[in-house]
C-alpha cells in the first residue's frame, strides 16, 4: 500500500500536536495513505448519526480503492465497527499512534463551529521537557478551525483513554457536547486571526464571517470527544490560549503556571 512511514511524519512534542494531517488519511502502523472523498457534499443535509457518519466516510478512497476494502485489505476491521471521535490533539498525529501501538484508523478533516482547541493547563511528562500539553475545547462565539475525526474501534477507544490517563483516572473526560458544531471539511480552512478575536472583558467572540461550510454536520449526541477536567484550560486574565495562536513551547514558556485556570465546565456546556 503506497505512502508514507508514521515514523517519518514530521514529530517534536516540544510543538505537540503539531504537525497534524492536512487531508484526509488512513493511518496504519506501517504507512500513511492519503485518502480523497469521491462521494456527494452535502453542507446542507441534516446533522449524521453514527451510522450515517460512517455512510459518509466510505465515500473516501485511496487510489481509488473503497476506504472499506482497504481497511479489509490490511487485516484492519471495517467501517462498521467504527465510532466517531475528536481527535483534537496529537492523538490525530500519525508519529503518535505508530508510537501508541495503534491500529489502522482513518483520520478526517472536519471544521469546529463557535469551539476553539486550547491548552490544558496541566503537563504531562513522558516526553522530555516541556513535555506534552494535551489539547482541550472551549467555546468561542463565531470561531471556526479545523480538527481531525477518528473513526475508531472498540479497542482502539480503550487504548486512547488509557494513554491519555497516564495511570491517573478522571483527569480526561469523554462527554457529549452540547454547544458548537463539527461538521466535515474538504478545503484547507484557516482558522480567524488573533486580531479577529475580539474582547469585551468578560467575553470573546469572532464577528468576521465563516468560510462557506463543504460537508454536513455530526450529530453532536453520537460524537464522542475528551476533554481535561483536572485543571481545565489556561486562563490569561480572561481569555484563552488558542492552539492555532500559540505553539506548546510558547505556551509553556510565556503562560504555564504563570496565571489561573479555567474550570473546564465553565469554557464547555456538555450533556
Amino acid at each position: 500500500m503506497e505512502g508514507i512511514s508514521p515514523r517519518l511524519w514530521p514529530y517534536a512534542a516540544n510543538n505537540s500536536p503539531l504537525p497534524l494531517p492536512s487531508q484526509a488519511v488512513l493511518f496504519t502502523p506501517s504507512s500513511v495513505v492519503n485518502l480523497d472523498f469521491g462521494g456527494e457534499r452535502t453542507p446542507d443535509a441534516e446533522p449524521l448519526n453514527s451510522s450515517a457518519v460512517i455512510d459518509y466516510a466510505r465515500g473516501y478512497e485511496a487510489n481509488g480503492r473503497l476506504l472499506d476494502d482497504v481497511l479489509v485489505s490490511c487485516g484492519a476491521e471495517p467501517l462498521e465497527h467504527r465510532r466517531p471521535i475528536l481527535l483534537q490533539g496529537e492523538l490525530a498525529n500519525p508519529y503518535r499512534l505508530q508510537e501508541m501501538g495503534m491500529t489502522a484508523m482513518p483520520l478526517l478533516p472536519v471544521r469546529l463551529e463557535d469551539l476553539c482547541r486550547t491548552w490544558a493547563d496541566g503537563l504531562d511528562p513522558r516526553d522530555d521537557y516541556p513535555g506534552i500539553h494535551h489539547v482541550t475545547l472551549a467555546r468561542t462565539p463565531g470561531w471556526w478551525e479545523a480538527s481531525v475525526l477518528g473513526l475508531a474501534t472498540k479497542e482502539q477507544l480503550k487504548r486512547i483513554r488509557t494513554w491519555l490517563d497516564n495511570g491517573v483516572p478522571h483527569v480526561w473526560r469523554p462527554v457529549k457536547l452540547a454547544e458548537g458544531a463539527v461538521r466535515f471539511e474538504h478545503e484547507i480552512l484557516d482558522a480567524p486571526a488573533q486580531g479577529d478575536v475580539e474582547w469585551d472583558g468578560t467575553t470573546e467572540r469572532v464577528s468576521k464571517a465563516a468560510p462557506p461550510p463543504t460537508g454536513p454536520r455530526l450529530l453532536l449526541d453520537d460524537l464522542l470527544v475528551v476533554v481535561h477536567t483536572r485543571q481545565g484550560c489556561y486562563n490569561h486574565r480572561g481569555r484563552l490560549a488558542r492552539c492555532v495562536h500559540m505553539q506548546q513551547r510558547a505556551f509553556h514558556d510565556q503562560l504555564f503556571r504563570k496565571g489561573s485556570s479555567h474550570r473546564w465546565n465553565e469554557v464547555l456546556s456538555v450533556r
